[in-house]
């Protein structure tokens, strides 16, 4: 495959970067399906699995540099995972979600890369593409990986719209996912089985509304007393609070490995 998509580009004259897209059967044919002159939204996993940053070496070719590697010099080093984080419900059909971000908190930690446009107060409108974010796992292992985006996903909180972090939290339990029993109509059958039972939204509206109210009180409490600021997005916390200096080692031992 990798050698066709070459010969592709070279027959076409390609000079940026681009995908050559292929189905592959059981038998390991494989036809070719399409090609995007343009990166594709899973680029991110080439990066993290590469160690190329496939965005700057586009900027540098179409500036007029040539290119600084050759095939020999891409190597493949672990596995990465993206989920695309979408304004959809999953429990209904995946109907676009609507609405204000009424706050976010997004994962972090070693191997977890984050490309979101997210941001407190943000608007979800009806007139773009529902993705809002992506969410990125590299591992040593696909088990590895997927561990890693379990636990970067379980910590995503949204609110104020609904996502389909469920959804991705479902399949990344299934067996037949974690065994890599996939195929075209892997989500088709997925589907008719495999979510689990939604949760109590008003319950959950009412939890989340008294969360946004500590967030507000404990903003204020720093502001006057001196304490920790926060970023946007994040609750601020002063010295005094125990869950507040939980909160802040993790995110400063997620920055330090991170570094």
């Amino acid at each position: 495959m990798g050698a066709v998509a070459v010969n592709a580009a070279l027959a076409a004259n390609y000079s940026s970067a681009g995908t050559v897209e292929f189905l592959l059967d059981h038998n390991k044919n494989f036809y070719f399906l399409e090609v995007n002159t343009r990166l594709q939204v899973e680029h991110p996993v080439t990066e993290l699995v590469t160690g190329v940053d496939i965005v700057l070496e586009q900027f540098r070719i179409a500036s007029g540099r040539p290119l600084r590697l050759t095939q020999a010099d891409v190597q493949w080093k672990g596995h990465a995972i993206e989920c695309r984080i979408a304004a959809e419900d999953p429990y209904h059909n995946f109907a676009p979600s609507l609405g204000d971000i009424a706050t976010r908190t997004e994962p972090s930690g070693p191997g977890v890369r984050m490309d979101s446009s997210l941001y407190r107060g943000g608007r979800i409108p009806i007139y773009y593409d529902p993705m809002v974010a992506k969410v990125i796992a590299w591992g040593p292992s696909r088990a590895h990986a997927i561990m890693r985006m379990r636990r970067a996903l379980s910590e995503y909180r949204v609110v104020g719209i609904q996502t389909n972090i469920p959804f991705h939290l479902a399949v990344l339990d299934s067996i037949d996912f974690q065994r890599g029993r996939l195929d075209t109509r892997f989500v088709e059958r997925f589907l008719q089985h495999g979510m689990p039972e939604e949760p109590d939204r008003e319950e959950f509206a009412l939890v989340a509304a008294m969360m946004g109210a500590l967030v507000a009180e404990r903003r204020s409490t720093a502001g006057s007393a001196g304490g920790l600021a926060a970023s946007p997005g994040e609750p601020a916390t002063n010295g005094s609070s125990p869950a507040g200096e939980s909160a802040n080692w993790r995110l400063a031992a997620r920055r330090s490995a991170l570094r």
